[in-house]
């Protein structure tokens, strides 16, 4: 009898984490007052949530800011003003699947359309024929890597590069080592919503503090908005499905890799100033 409980639970708890549906936190203040400075704009009827601000008066220079995975724009708030006084236009997307961008279900996200979806947010803004900066961050390196490999092709669309700087991301696929659960979402097949469903902030925090520094942890508060902003329109349903870039990382390595070795786009890495996602 005890054997049969135990196996009626191996099969219910799994069911019910599916079917489970936990409303999504309240915006934090500082959330709540980042979106309502941020507008939306369509990119094939998905809204796509960015913020614009204006900046140094007398410079013509304009800087697009790339975020990582799993958060948002949000990752740039603590730079934001210190880019503003440096440069004319301080540019931030919610990546589809991300933030407050719409985050569709069975959807095939890939890093071909986060790379479209910022060339269609440039030519939103009137800027397809300026010169633009870009800085990036962890999942937002490799959309930088397809923008620049479209900027050395002269394909089509293409935003005019000036200057790229890639932090934190593993634009090596070969040196990149993503965590087990990391790998349990990407391939888990059947499991993967499952495992989604189960996501909750303890787990969540607790990856994102492993690599942060002992003095450079986020306080509780920060932790809470990066969580609110992955719940946001159910984001956490969609997590493992935008995992698949690690494998289109290993798939298009020659393309991505070959960009950065081949290009005249003057380029800086760096590897100390964000994190990257470990839960």
């Amino acid at each position: 009898m005890k054997e049969w409980w135990i196996q009626v639970g191996l099969i219910a708890v799994p069911l019910l984490a599916v079917y489970l549906h936990i409303p999504p936190p309240n915006l934090s203040p500082a959330l709540y007052t980042w979106r309502s400075t941020g507008a939306f704009f369509t990119y094939q009827e998905q809204r796509i949530f960015y913020r614009d601000s204006w900046g140094a008066v007398g410079s013509s220079d304009v800087v697009i800011l790339l975020h990582g995975f799993p958060t948002s724009s949000y990752d740039w708030y603590k730079v934001w003003e210190g880019l503003t006084q440096r440069f004319q236009r301080v540019i931030a997307l919610d990546f589809i699947g991300f933030g407050f961008s719409d985050k569709p279900r069975f959807h095939r996200y890939s890093i071909f359309e986060q790379a479209s979806i910022v060339e269609a947010l440039v030519n939103h803004l009137g800027l397809i024929d300026q010169k633009v900066n870009l800085l990036s961050h962890d999942y937002g390196d490799t959309v930088a890597q397809e923008l620049l490999y479209r900027y050395e092709h002269r394909r089509q669309g293409h935003i005019n590069i000036g200057s790229l700087c890639l932090s934190n991301g593993g634009i090596f696929p070969e040196t990149h080592h993503p965590r087990l659960i990391q790998k349990l979402l990407k391939d888990g097949g059947i499991f993967s919503p499952v495992l989604t469903r189960l996501m909750n902030f303890y787990f969540f925090s607790k990856g994102i503090s492993e690599v942060f520094g002992p003095y450079t942890q986020p306080s509780e508060t920060e932790y809470w908005d990066m969580w609110t902003a992955l719940r946001t329109n159910d984001g956490n349903l969609v997590v493992d499905s935008i995992l698949q870039y690690i494998n289109q990382r290993k798939k298009h390595r020659d393309r991505w890799v070959g960009a950065l070795s081949n290009t005249s786009v003057p380029c800086e890495y760096c590897a100390f100033i964000f994190y990257s996602l470990s839960f």
